[in-house]
């Protein structure tokens, strides 16, 4: 154990940065898979603890007051039933904010979708005007129990008593109306009822909605909404942000597995002679093997260690969206479970990569096996021969002749792959224009003396003893002979260097491609996690390429009238244009669910949808819809599709898919002139207006609020990106733990080639090359093995970003073609940044290795 521990110590001592770089990477990785755990706990356990404590219905009907609700309480599989609670939609309004609410009359604490009160007290019979809001709606006005809400258009007031949680779909400006509860005095001219049904199977809740539906009538139903759906707002940005995290978490470890197991492997294969030497001394192939587990499972449990003491310290201390998923998830039940369970596979994970590769060293015999001579890439093939000897320019210059003998440009042939081993191959290695040995990879001048500057005879030697060129005087069979006095001809050949760095970076193919494979892995999820940043910037340089053409979304008071709303609204300076139509809750065939049917524009002036499929919708009955409603109906572009409206079915032609973030993407689109045609009494009761560039949506906002002396509910159009801006912070850690990953691949791949290239470097001095070339050799070989890593990544990674971003845009009903690739420019200066560092990395090392004394190198070779 103690000779253990001594090698352990002083390979570490040995490898103090690439021990560094293995903890650090580790602890990104455990941190990163942590906060994904913690992200998604936090996007699905608050709502399902709420509709637990709540006793959540599953199903929400929005009916007509007439409608008899009687016997949904009887239908099979309905286990009981909240309300009918009368309903009525307003407009509420607390110190300038203004909000659309659905007033809910309710007696006394509903049993089954009981509010769960966070703040103040539920209603008082004593105090009719008394409401409770339900707190994202809370948070909305700034309202705290005590204030006072004013109904625009009304006399009236309403006092807040208390705030609540509720399961149900949640506030959304200018889309979902908010929740107050407020008795039944409070809803004096109810619009509708509401009543809710908790199921025995949730399972079985699109067959309960169509059961509901056929008992009440198609006419009857407004609305229906499902504990699904609510559950799918709840959670909303987090569950992609916990995906994203938890993807690049499994990616990075992965990577980092491959990196520790080529590390390990390099190390082995330079170290055979030590190695074989403990297993003479009496190390067993279980302690050779031991030694390598125990200390690189050492790296991985500091790193885990420290990523879980930080996150459990200071993770709720991170501002924004991930401290409050940190905070919350450490009170739920399984955060100790996972705090140990995800660190401890991440250190098995890496502990097996790391076993597979020190098996190896177990089995190298006692006594070392002398290595073969030869390379096992073998000799340079025909065309490194050919680029050795390729002129690159040749250029006619004056100058002081010198005499003959002079050497001339070098010629390098290869045998074995060592460059200018004579005789080994057959061929010479090295000859000047006289015959005599040239200047090995001075790509100079060649200079031809006086004496050579005769009319070449076909078949007679010139001066240099070499046959002349038939047909051109002066030109002898040997390159560089010039046909006056005093001029000189300079070829630039390609440098041997360069030639022989590529060679031997691809000379061993299949240890080659695993280098290639085990860098390329970092960074093609680099250039994946940076198209997922493109996409984000899109949503908000670009949000009209992505369904969101308009800014604000304002609903008129009834007794503005539409001309007056399109007047008020297009003499404002900075609004281009303003859009009238009208959303309704249509019921799907089969009667299972409500979509949102959407009218917007004329044909005169049509709505600028973004379109990702098909075409625009021009002519009568035709509509455009988002890719949630088409997998919810299993429809295709080009189909026709019926829904009902109250007791009015619609039947319109799906012409276009159109991106849409709203509602889960489960709407159709057509114009207003559309829904006119099968009911003409219908009027506008919303208008999208789009800016002119460089507008405030706020600015304008607030204005038309002031021009509009509170008769305009005015809101920002939701932007999905707005969201996502945690993601960015995430993109950049995870960049981060990707480079330390790739740094540590790169550093064992320059350590393998400069040990390889110490066999070489006494051939390599013997022909004459220069220290400096030969450091070109290991720079050019590192160079070449970078560039076809970032090829590769490059190659691979934007088409597998490109369907990953389009995956989570259809799963969530946005829809696919929102993917953004990075621009050419960020790929050349990442590819760039990637070749020349690893360039710059290995110059150092390969530099000192050029220069080694004579006897450190035959001791190496030996």
């Amino acid at each position: 154990m103690r000779a253990t521990l001594r090698w352990a110590h002083s390979d570490l001592r040995t490898h103090r940065g690439e021990a560094l770089f293995l903890v650090l990477a580790t602890a990104g990785i455990v941190a990163s898979l942590l906060l994904a755990t913690a992200l998604f706990g936090y996007a699905t356990n608050p709502w399902q603890r709420v509709f637990t404590q709540a006793r959540g219905a599953h199903v929400w009907l929005h009916t007509d007051s007439a409608a008899d609700t009687g016997e949904l309480a009887g239908l099979a599989g309905v286990q009981s039933v909240a309300g009918p609670y009368p309903t009525a939609d307003a407009t509420v309004a607390v110190r300038g904010t203004r909000a659309s609410v659905e007033l809910r009359g309710t007696a006394e604490e509903p049993d089954v979708g009981r509010p769960l009160l966070t703040a103040g007290h539920w209603l008082d019979p004593a105090d009719p005007d008394g409401v409770v809001l339900e707190s994202r709606l809370a948070r909305a006005l700034l309202a705290q129990p005590g204030d006072t809400l004013t109904l625009p258009g009304a006399a009236r007031t309403l006092t807040v008593l208390g705030i609540a949680d509720s399961p149900e779909r949640r506030y959304r400006p200018g889309e979902q109306p908010g929740l107050v509860w407020a008795p039944p005095a409070a809803v004096a001219d109810p619009g509708g009822q509401v009543i809710g049904l908790r199921l025995t199977d949730p399972g079985d809740t699109d067959y309960a909605v169509q059961r509901a539906v056929t008992v009440l009538g198609a006419g009857a139903i407004g609305q229906v909404s499902t504990w699904q759906q609510a559950r799918a707002e709840a959670q909303g940005d987090n569950r992609l942000l916990g995906q994203v995290l938890g993807l690049f978490g499994l990616g990075a470890l992965l990577a980092a597995g491959l990196a520790v197991h080529g590390a390990i492997g390099t190390r082995i294969r330079g170290h055979l002679r030590d190695i074989s030497v403990l297993k003479a001394i009496g190390f067993t192939p279980g302690q050779v093997v031991r030694v390598f587990l125990l200390q690189h499972l050492a790296y991985a449990l500091l790193g885990a260690v420290a990523a879980a003491v930080l996150t459990e310290a200071l993770g709720s201390l991170v501002p924004g969206r991930l401290g409050d998923a940190v905070g919350v998830w450490q009170g739920l039940p399984g955060h100790t479970v996972a705090l140990f369970a995800v660190p401890a596979a991440a250190v098995l994970f890496i502990g097996a990569t790391t076993g597979l590769a020190a098996w190896r060293a177990g089995r190298v015999p006692p006594v070392p096996v002398p290595r073969p001579a030869a390379a096992q890439g073998g000799r340079l093939s025909g065309a490194a021969r050919r680029a050795l000897g390729l002129r690159v320019l040749r250029v006619r210059v004056r100058g002081r002749v010198r005499g003959s003998g002079e050497p001339s440009v070098s010629d390098v042939s290869a045998a074995s792959g060592v460059p200018g081993a004579s005789g080994a191959s057959g061929e010479s290695g090295v000859a000047g224009a006289s015959g005599e040995p040239g200047v090995p990879g001075e790509p100079g001048a060649s200079e031809q003396p006086d004496a050579s500057e005769q009319p070449g005879v076909p078949g007679q030697p010139d001066a240099s003893g070499q046959p002349g060129v038939p047909g051109e005087p002066g030109m002898s069979g040997v390159p560089g002979a010039t046909a006056s006095p005093g001029v000189r001809e300079v070829e630039v050949r390609v440098p041997p260097a360069l030639v022989l760095g590529w060679h031997k970076a691809f000379t061993r193919r299949p240890r080659s491609l695993a280098t290639v494979a085990r860098l390329t892995l970092p960074l093609l999820l680099i250039v994946v996690a940076m198209s997922a940043w493109t996409t984000i910037d899109r949503f908000q340089s670009r949000p009209e390429q992505l369904g969101l053409p308009t800014a604000l979304t304002v609903r008129a008071d009834a007794g503005l009238g539409d001309r007056g709303t399109r007047t008020l609204l297009e003499g404002d300076p900075q609004v281009a244009a303003a859009y009238p139509g009208v959303e309704v809750a249509a019921l799907v065939p089969g009667q299972t669910a409500t979509i949102a049917l959407r009218g917007l524009g004329t044909r005169a002036d049509p709505y600028p949808y973004a379109l990702a499929e098909g075409r625009r919708a021009h002519g009568p009955d035709e509509a455009v819809a988002g890719q949630g409603l088409l997998d919810l109906l299993e429809v295709r572009v080009g189909d026709w599709v019926r829904m009902t409206v109250g007791d009015q079915p619609q039947i319109l032609h799906i012409v276009g898919r159109s991106i849409e973030p709203e509602n889960g993407g489960r709407v159709i689109s057509t114009s207003l002139d559309t829904l006119r045609e099968n009911d003409p009494r219908l009027s506008p009761t919303l208008y999208q207006l789009r800016l002119h560039p460089g507008a405030d949506p706020g600015e304008v906002a607030g204005r038309l609020a002031e021009d509009g002396h509170g008769r305009l509910d005015v809101h920002s159009v939701t932007n999905p990106a707005d969201g996502l801006s945690p993601l960015r912070g995430v993109v950049l850690g995870l960049i981060a733990v990707l480079a330390l990953i790739g740094l540590i691949e790169l550093l064992t791949a320059i350590g393998g080639t400069v040990r390889e290239s110490e066999r070489d470097l006494l051939a390599l001095k013997a022909i004459g090359l220069s220290p400096r070339q030969i450091t070109g050799i290991t720079v050019t070989a590192t160079a070449c093995t970078a560039l076809a890593a970032v090829l590769l990544a490059t190659a691979i990674g934007l088409p597998l970003a490109h369907w990953l971003i389009d995956a989570q845009g259809s799963s969530s009903g946005i829809g696919a073609g929102i993917a953004q690739a990075p621009s050419p420019v960020f790929l050349a200066l990442l590819g760039g940044t990637a070749v020349l560092g690893a360039a710059a990395l290995a110059a150092v090392p390969s530099a000192r290795a050029a220069r080694r004394r004579l006897a450190d190198t035959l001791s190496a070779v030996a």
